[in-house]
């Protein structure tokens, strides 16, 4: 079938294989019957659905450019409830005696929004929140008003930290303080004392179990936070004498942020259980057991133990969960503990789109070889041009070779100055085409040599995106963490082109080159042609977690606009909430410069001007107008 043929039997079926959209985007993401991506907020309710392409229009037509985040309120509401209603699920199928309370990670999305949504719909389930630092346990009181909610203290805490969780301990909140290090433990008997209160205490266990992925420092014995066996035995002891054993009511431990293995989290469920086992016995008072964070996404949709995936469900995750703490437990007659889990990256990564245009593009150049060359052409490039005209299916792999040795011998000449510019210019398009040739060729092949498979990939265009992944997608740069990235329309015409990523930022790593495919990583993403007359528009998806926070400003890119909506039942939208991205003189701001100062001197720079007759004074304004207008102006590409 040639491309043709498959560009006129491509259908929308055909674009959700290419980019997986039913295997990572968990029921809320969809391409329609006219190409373009649509979401479906609400759980349980798929006649419910916004179209991405009209919301692009809608946030510009606002006078918001583009990059833009795009945050679905709804969809962190039906998180936060399938989580909890898939617990209570397992808890009635196994007879769990105890119950679930939910807790959200602060450190993984900060924004106010966000704690906001979770505290309001969390309410109905009495799911809380996790403090790592003491401006994240002030945030947590501000909002938090349930208290029935678990709200569990982490990291480490100094007098001002222990004394307000104390004081919300006094106020009702179940307040847990968490020992990650043994000397804590002396600092909040201490201001137990002195203000009267009695502290509700946990301790985070130092396991042995490692898991896999990216976060595998979250585990194992040389883990940063956390108590070892022996450590836990000392507090215990301590407690004791201090005649506050009764306070010890937490087990806590945290196997990393993305466990893509459930083998791995039954195996950590089974070493904690043993400890809070122990715990009891020791006559601690016990009843709650936090597991921690590890619930994994399916980033790349392969739903295996691969890093950026995993190999089970919400339901299995849950029903391993309870059935492994029953199994654990049940040998000491020990009542089942409230189970706490701190599962941030599962509530909020698919809340949150990042969008963008595309706004140029480059390919390798393949025009044809000219007919006639010159007389003085030298016979390496001849050569070269003997290649391209013998190459046929049955001399692909030899083709290759002597094609690869004659660029690196025409390269070398160059270097050394037996070519001209002219004469490596021809052989650089001799080359190409031959590669071009090979490309066209292997796919009428069965079997591909292994120096061929990729060679799609050394023809593939740059386009060039309006963002930037260091602000963006720190983890995309930082660890390699793999995004679903896709078109939001024309997803009904067949992609025909081949192309990585590179962002506005002008450095060699702001590049997005490697993408999710079913057999792992794919090095370069189908898109369609840019059409000069209009926008080509790109998403990556699942970006909710910890990538809104930990953004810098390399180039001073500063944040870009935000939107945030709510889907009503009848199919419409309305934006809840905008927040305009940074201007080029809040970045500048944010790194000690004073825009006001500078205006000043670049205005008597451009005076000085004047003075040299360099330009005029009516020049000096349409410059300072335009100086100041970029001051306000949004960092990113402006059309």
């Amino acid at each position: 079938m040639n491309q043709k043929q498959r560009m006129k039997r491509w259908t929308v079926e055909d674009a959700a294989d290419l980019y997986q959209v039913r295997e990572w985007g968990a029921g809320y993401f969809g391409i329609s019957k006219t190409g373009d991506v649509i979401v479906t907020p609400l759980r349980g309710r798929k006649d419910v659905c916004v179209n991405l392409p009209e919301i692009i229009s809608g946030i510009t037509a606002r006078g918001y450019d583009m990059p833009v985040l795009l945050r679905f309120e709804d969809i962190l509401d039906s998180q936060i409830i399938h989580i909890h209603e898939s617990f209570r699920s397992a808890i009635e199928k196994f007879g769990y005696k105890g119950e679930f309370k939910g807790v959200y990670p602060i450190k993984v999305n900060q924004q106010k929004q966000v704690i906001e949504a979770i505290t309001r719909i969390g309410k109905l389930y009495h799911h809380g929140l996790e403090a790592g630092s003491k401006a994240e346990l002030i945030a947590a009181l501000s909002f938090l008003d349930d208290k029935e909610a678990c709200l569990v203290c982490n990291g480490y805490k100094d007098r001002e930290f222990i004394d307000l969780g104390l004081y919300a301990c006094k106020m009702g909140f179940k307040c847990f303080f968490v020992l990650e290090m043994p000397g804590e433990l002396d600092l909040i008997l201490e201001r137990s004392r002195a203000l009267g209160i009695k502290p509700l205490l946990g301790v985070r266990l130092k396991l042995s179990t490692q898991a896999s992925g990216h976060w595998i420092e979250s585990g194992g014995d040389k883990s940063l936070f956390g108590l070892t066996i022996f450590q836990i035995i000392e507090a215990i002891e301590k407690l004791k004498r201090a005649g506050m054993l009764d306070s010890f009511k937490l087990l806590h431990y945290h196997l990393g942020s993305q466990i893509p293995n459930i083998r791995e989290i039954r195996s950590s469920i089974q070493e904690a259980c043993r400890v809070y086992a122990g715990l009891v016995l020791e006559g601690a008072a016990m009843g709650y057991f936090d597991l921690g964070g590890g619930l994994a996404v399916d980033y790349d949709g392969s739903h295996t133990n691969y890093m950026n995936s995993c190999n089970y469900t919400l339901d299995e995750y849950c029903a391993d969960v309870i059935e492994a703490i029953m199994e654990n437990l049940s040998e000491h007659s020990i009542p089942h503990p409230t189970i706490i889990t701190e599962s941030g990256r599962a509530t909020v990564a698919y809340y949150s789109v990042l969008l963008f245009n595309i706004f140029d593009s480059s390919s390798i150049d393949v025009d044809p070889v000219p007919r006639e060359l010159p007389e003085n052409t030298p016979d390496i490039i001849l050569n070269m041009l003997e290649v391209l005209k013998s190459l046929n299916v049955r001399n692909l792999q030899e083709c290759y070779n002597d094609a690869i040795y004659y660029r690196d011998e025409i390269r070398q000449m160059f270097k050394i100055g037996d070519l001209t510019i002219r004469q490596r210019a021809l052989g650089d398009k001799i080359f190409w085409n031959i590669i071009h040739a090979l490309s066209e060729n292997i796919k009428d092949l069965k079997f591909v040599p292994k120096d061929l498979m990729d060679i799609d990939i050394a023809l593939c265009d740059t386009y060039y995106a309006n963002f930037s992944v260091f602000q963006s997608l720190p983890d995309s740069w930082a660890i390699g963490q793999l995004f679903p990235v896709m078109p939001v329309h024309r997803l009904a015409e067949m992609p025909e082109r081949n192309a990585i990523l590179a962002d506005i930022t002008c450095d060699c790593d702001g590049k997005i080159d490697r993408f999710i495919d079913k057999q792992g990583v794919r090095h370069a993403l189908k898109l369609h042609s840019v059409k000069e007359e209009e926008d080509y528009h790109l998403g990556v998806f699942l970006v909710g977690a910890y990538q809104e926070t930990l953004g810098d400003l390399h180039n001073l890119m500063g944040d870009t606009n935000v939107v945030s909506i709510r889907v009503h039942e009848d199919g419409t939208y309305s934006i809840v909430r905008e927040i305009e991205g940074d201007s080029v003189a809040d970045v500048l701001s944010y790194v000690e410069y004073e825009p006001k100062s500078m205006t000043k001197q670049f205005r008597a720079t451009a005076e000085q001007a004047i003075r040299e007759n360099l330009i005029t004074p009516q020049e000096r304004r349409e410059i300072m107008n335009m100086y100041e207008e970029g001051l306000r102006g949004y960092p990113y590409f402006e059309k």
